[in-house]
């Protein structure tokens, strides 16, 4: 298999162009968050995320939208080559920009988390990793009015980053409702969280901590999690 397709059960990813590859972040991100009819991925990179969503909400209509111009082109071959191509738009926009007539019900990023670091020699990998085109502000800003009322937003963020990210969810009020916190090995620390929030408290804020690999094998609830998904 080329090293640039990663075939998934029911739909196959290219991604020759240089920015985000394939990776257990939007696989896990993409099998746990929430959907609804309508659906926005922010930042779509190859794509992934949307399609993974269509396969798992056989009825939603999603949007994909992405800044890169590479992203876009490489996201919107993997959705036209797939069974999913009726029900997935893709663009090339911002969040900011982005307006719309119907909110969405749920609302899906691996979103762009360097705050303060070095940045790689590869613009389009930076749009992807750093938060100089998306702010964690700008994001919940513009989510706040695309999300339906009782919708909800979900996210997957380094560990150093979680407490910035749900302070600023916080701040334009959203509530956390979902936390998940991603071990690689039992032994080591939360390495990712999965996270979702709501407009509405929650009267319950699910909280939980899984581990990814158990023995070198898929951990039992991580293979549940992606067993629709890889091969």
């Amino acid at each position: 298999m080329s090293s640039n397709i990663f075939k998934f059960r029911q739909f196959d990813v290219c991604q020759d162009f240089d920015g985000m590859k394939v990776g257990s972040d939007g696989v896990m991100l993409g099998a746990w968050a929430k959907g609804g009819n309508r659906i926005l991925d922010v930042g779509t990179g190859t794509g992934l995320i949307a399609l993974m969503m269509a396969q798992r909400y056989p009825k939603a209509e999603l949007l994909a939208i992405d800044i890169s111009e590479d992203a876009f082109l490489q996201a919107s071959r993997n959705v036209a080559n797939s069974k999913f191509a009726d029900r997935i738009e893709v663009s090339y926009t911002s969040l900011q920009n982005l307006s719309v007539n119907d909110r969405f019900d749920a609302i899906v990023t691996n979103p762009p988390f360097f705050i303060d670091s070095l940045k790689n020699p590869n613009k389009t990998r930076n749009i992807a990793r750093h938060t100089d085109m998306l702010s964690y502000s700008d994001l919940f800003h513009s989510a706040k009015n695309l999300l339906a009322d009782d919708g909800c937003l979900s996210a997957i963020i380094p560990s150093d980053y979680k407490d910035r990210f749900i302070y600023e969810a916080c701040l334009y009020g959203f509530f956390i409702s979902r936390i998940y916190g991603i071990k690689t090995v039992e032994r080591k620390t939360v390495k990712r969280y999965l996270l979702e929030f709501k407009l509405k408290r929650s009267d319950v804020i699910e909280t939980k901590t899984f581990t990814m690999m158990t023995h070198n094998e898929r951990s039992e609830w991580y293979e549940k999690l992606v067993s629709e998904f890889y091969l």
